[in-house]
């Protein structure tokens, strides 16, 4: 099948500074989400980035970068401009990898683009990975997702879903139908439906989980799920995460 992929970057991160930029080995972060991505069956890889720095430094290692605006508050509208300065049409898969998984396995984004294009009915496709442990379901750093039977997406949160009210339930839980999923950041959206989505202002479901996907559905939008082909590591958000990649990465992981 034919789809793009998008890797949104910005220098302005709070928690990690400049994280683009960080060195993995000897090469910088940014460049091992490229890699990783040039390793799917993508048609295209594009780099979409405000900073002057992240284009020198892509286009140093060979990497094509759209230069977007500066206003984005996410990399989904950031993503929207870049396919409208492309001149993509409405039917283009466009896959958003964001700048900070350099674990991502390519099977994953095919994976991704694949489930869109399968499923007539959605205009976004996502993955999750099921959780095992109960404090994982309740920590709000770990983005949840419950789905229905057709595989769509029902409900996004931070807060443990779904909720076993009995107690004694949770270990049970852990293997029934029921299981709790961890949401992972990866999506592949029709481009028609990405335009239509940066132009609609927060939803208020959005603004109190902090969560941009809630907009989809709030808007009557349908998100296809699927369990990840393969088991997709923790991004790069803090020092201690680089740290961490840092390792992975030089025991060749």
């Amino acid at each position: 099948m034919s789809y793009h992929i998008v890797i949104p970057a910005r220098l302005e991160s709070q928690r990690l500074p400049e994280k683009p930029l960080a060195l993995i080995g000897h090469r910088p972060l940014i460049e091992h989400v490229w890699r990783r991505a040039k390793a799917s069956r993508a048609e295209s890889v594009v780099i979409a980035t405000d900073s002057d720095r992240v284009r020198t430094v892509a286009e140093g290692f060979g990497a094509r970068v759209v230069m977007t605006s500066s206003s984005h508050t996410s990399g989904s509208d950031r993503i929207a401009e870049c396919a409208e300065l492309l001149g993509w049409g409405d039917d283009v898969f466009i896959v958003n990898l964001q700048g900070d998984e350099p674990l991502m396995p390519a099977a994953c984004l095919d994976q991704v683009a694949r489930l869109l294009r399968d499923d007539d009915a959605a205009d976004v496709a996502s993955l999750f990975w099921h959780l095992q442990e109960w404090s994982e379901a309740k920590d709000p750093n770990v983005v949840k997702v419950v789905t229905g039977r057709d595989n769509q997406a029902l409900y996004f949160s931070r807060s443990a879903i779904p909720f076993p009210r009995d107690p004694a339930a949770v270990s049970a839980h852990r293997h029934d139908a029921g299981a709790w999923k961890r949401h992972i950041g990866l999506y592949a959206y029709r481009a028609g439906a990405l335009r239509v989505f940066s132009a609609m202002a927060p939803s208020p479901l959005e603004a109190m989980e902090k969560l941009e996907q809630l907009r989809f559905l709030e808007s009557g939008h349908r998100i296809a799920m699927a369990e990840a082909c393969e088991f997709i590591p923790a991004g790069v958000d803090t020092p201690a995460d680089l740290e961490r990649v840092r390792r992975l990465l030089e025991a060749g992981c």
